[in-house]
Parts: C-alpha cells; structure tokens; sequence
C-alpha cells in the first residue's frame, strides 16, 4: 500500500479511495438511537399518535411470546413471575431445573389481590397483543412482534396480575376497560408502553387517557424499543 501511494498512480488512489469513503458515508448513515421521552403524564399522551384501529388480519400466533431468549430455561413468564415476587419471599418450582415457577407469593395491583400459586396469576400483556397489532404492530416484523411480546426490559410491558381480572380486561383497551385501583398507574403504564413501542391510539382511547392525564400528577419517562 505504501508504494502503491508513492508511484505515479499515487494521487489517482488516494482519489478514488477517498471519494469511496464519502460515498460510504452517505449511504450508511449512524445506526438510530431508541427515542426517549420524560415529562408529564397530559404531554405524554400529546405525544402519542392519533389513527383509526384495524385489527384485520390479527393472530396470536404473530407474536411469538413466552420464549426462553437467554436460554437460562426459564421463559418470559417465569422471568416474570421471578422479578415481581413479593420480595423476601421464598419461591418453588416445579423440578430442580428451576424453570418453571410453582409458588411464590404476588401481588396483583389491578385488584390488590395476593396470591401464592403461581397458576392463579397471570402475566399481562399491559397493552394486548391484539390492541398492539391494530396500533402499529401489523406492519412489523415478526422478530419485532416477538420483541414487544416478551419484553423483559422495560417492567411496564409485562405485569403478574390475576388470571381472573386478566381474562376480563381481554383485548380492551382505556377506553373500555381500567382496573378498579391504581388507575393512574395504569394509564401512565400504557402511555409508556405506546411510546416505547411506538403505537398509535385510536380516539376514543385518547380521550379516556387524557382525561386522567388532567387528573393524574405523573411523570413519564421511557426509551423507545
């Protein structure tokens, strides 16, 4: 390379090499940043997009969930279950694996419910997967789906609740359903969580999220996925 640089043809190289670095530069741009935003619960929902839902095309099946992604054998689920234990309290599980929770001790904050079985709990996609998909999620792609579906990253996301009250709340979102305490806790969740994922709300759904942002003294911070 050096003589290369140093015989006749030198100026000619070193032109071209270094219009191919500016070429470069332009077609590979810096790999983007997850957005973040912090600020008030009423600028939160203001910063969330507005569009109609369509849930055409929905499958639980597009979001790959419960899946092991640090091959420690325990799943997204178990995962759960584990971090939000009432801490202090011992747990058991089901083989000497350790991969799959048996008892615990959790407490739901939808119903302030408290619960040692691990049956008798359920992990909530806070917002559903369904809502997810007529929100944004049908055009990602199926390693996105399986992201947001699972993720242990951000608590707000996944929350241990009581089967029961989870299998009432469905597929609904604000504007249908709110659990019977802590509702500004829950609107803040789910107004974090749609950011993170970037997901629209509907208007309807808007409407009920600030009226509580009117009501609720919350601060919302969150990274984007």
């Amino acid at each position: 390379m050096t003589r290369a640089l140093t015989d006749r043809r030198g100026p000619i190289v070193v032109a071209v090499v270094t219009a191919l670095i500016a070429v470069s530069t332009v077609l590979s741009p810096p790999a983007a940043r997850a957005a973040s935003f912090s600020g008030s619960l009423a600028a939160a929902v203001a910063a969330l997009p507005v569009a109609a839902e369509s849930n055409s095309g929905y499958d639980r099946a597009l979001f790959p969930h419960w899946i092991d992604a640090d091959r420690d054998c325990q799943s997204a689920r178990a995962e759960v279950l584990i971090s939000e234990a009432v801490p202090g309290t011992p747990l058991t599980f089901t083989s000497s694996g350790n991969c799959t929770v048996a008892t615990g001790r959790w407490s739901s904050y939808y119903d302030r419910a408290t619960w040692t079985a691990a049956a008798d709990v359920d992990i909530d996609h806070l917002v559903p997967l369904a809502e997810a998909w007529g929100s944004g999620a049908r055009t990602w792609t199926t390693a996105r789906r399986q992201a947001f579906a699972n993720d242990l990253a951000d608590p707000r996301t996944l929350v241990a609740v009581t089967d029961s009250v989870n299998q009432a709340k469905g597929d609904q979102d604000p504007a249908t359903w709110l659990p019977t305490y802590d509702r500004c806790r829950y609107v803040a969740e789910w107004v974090a969580v749609k950011l993170r994922w970037d997901l629209a709300v509907d208007p309807a759904e808007r409407s009920v999220l600030q009226q509580y942002a009117g009501q609720c003294t919350v601060t919302v911070t969150v990274t984007g996925a």
